[in-house]
């Protein structure tokens, strides 16, 4: 009889865990109203200038 392997399971379920919090992770932000729960800056955020000159 074939000995069962004990670390791909666990590799496994550690998968399955890790994808379920994602999936929660990124429902509960597209319900924040698309808030980025990483503090990832969105692309129509204003960039303040470089080189210091005042934007107008």
């Amino acid at each position: 009889m074939a000995k069962t392997n004990y670390t791909f399971e666990k590799r496994q379920k550690e998968l399955a865990k890790k994808k379920k919090q994602e999936e929660k992770r990124l429902k509960k932000a597209a319900s924040q109203g698309g808030q980025p729960v990483d503090g990832a800056l969105q692309d129509d955020t204003p960039q303040p200038p470089v080189d210091g000159a005042t934007a107008i």
